[in-house]
């Protein structure tokens, strides 16, 4: 086992109350694996995997309990020292944005080297030779000559994949990629992926990816994590998961993707209503203003993650009924 978190919580403590943005998740990642994360704005996707290595602003921010383990270490117990020789070396993170996780006044090929000179022990010969693989690796035309370009001078696409050469520019065992294909057409997001599922394959790292957007999991994906309000309320194997949705949550996110294999023209379903406020105290399972099956028990106690069949666990007082197969 590559990276182990346990019982999570992260908390962000502001003029309007306490946030409980993540409530005791607890996941584990395999060396090779891709997990996949998903849930919709606010469900503390990106708030969990920040918290991995202490990314997570402070104040107002702040993880009040839990263990991460990586490699048999915990990152919660090191030092700050230490834990800049972990980022990026050993677990590296591609954001949301590349336009605002570049920097715009310093040129591609110096922003990759800084990373190997760093944490490589790279000359700066050695470092722009491997910076020109990586760029190459990562499907950037010509590359040599796009080492003095600025971030601007490159499309959406491409800078993302400066970012994922970034990413692997010190051979790290970990990548955590937070929706990087958000911003990006389908076109190019289908390409990102693709990039992304090639470099695994040859490399070997492992990966958790950060989305909402179902479709793109199901390309890439081993096994998916659903959050909801904080807590983690399905896991499975992508395909168990695709073809057996256990929590209503689940099947609400996989009811409103269009389907193209289906032979019946069918209505897109909305999950009614609205997320709880994270601020409010939390009485039983976060879903029941949404949920047509809640019973009284619902709104008592929170459910926790239960076996429904294997390596398939859910967090719902009806998991017993019989899981609903999407259309």
């Amino acid at each position: 086992m590559l990276l182990e978190v346990k019982d999570l919580q992260t908390k962000f403590f502001t003029v309007d109350g306490v946030v409980n943005a993540v409530n005791g998740i607890s996941y584990s990642v395999d060396r090779g694996e891709c997990l996949a994360i998903v849930g919709e704005s606010g469900s503390g996707k990106t708030v969990g995997v920040l918290s991995i290595l202490q990314l997570v602003p402070s104040p107002p921010g702040r993880i009040v309990g839990g263990q991460i383990s990586f490699k048999g270490t915990d990152l919660l117990s090191m030092s700050p020292k230490a834990l800049r020789g972990v980022r990026g070396n050993e677990i590296a993170f591609v954001f949301q944005d590349p336009m605002t996780s570049l920097n715009p006044v310093m040129r591609i090929g110096a922003q990759i080297a800084e990373s190997l000179t760093a944490h490589g022990g790279m000359t700066r010969r050695q470092a722009r030779t491997r910076t020109v693989e990586l760029l190459s690796l990562v499907g950037i035309p010509n590359p040599a000559s796009r080492l003095n370009d600025y971030p601007h001078q490159f499309s959406g696409g491409m800078r993302q994949r400066v970012m994922i050469a970034m990413a692997l520019s010190c051979s790290p065992e970990l990548i955590i990629a937070d929706e990087p294909t958000t911003a990006l057409d389908v076109t190019i997001q289908a390409q990102i992926v693709e990039l992304v599922k090639q470099l695994q394959a040859e490399l070997g790292t492992a990966i958790i990816w950060i989305s909402h957007d179902l479709g793109v999991v199901a390309r890439l994906a081993d096994r998916v994590a659903v959050m909801y309000a904080g807590y983690i309320v399905e896991q499975a194997p992508v395909d168990e998961l695709y073809a057996r949705p256990a929590h209503p949550y689940t099947r609400g996110l996989l009811n409103s993707l269009p389907r193209l294999d289906s032979k019946v023209r069918t209505k897109l379903e909305a999950i009614k209503g609205l997320p709880p406020n994270l601020t409010a105290p939390l009485l039983g399972c976060p879903f029941v203003p949404r949920c047509a099956y809640a019973t009284d028990g619902c709104r008592i106690h929170n459910p926790p993650l239960a076996e429904v069949g294997p390596k398939h666990a859910v967090a719902c007082w009806n998991h017993l009924l019989k899981p609903q197969v999407t259309p």
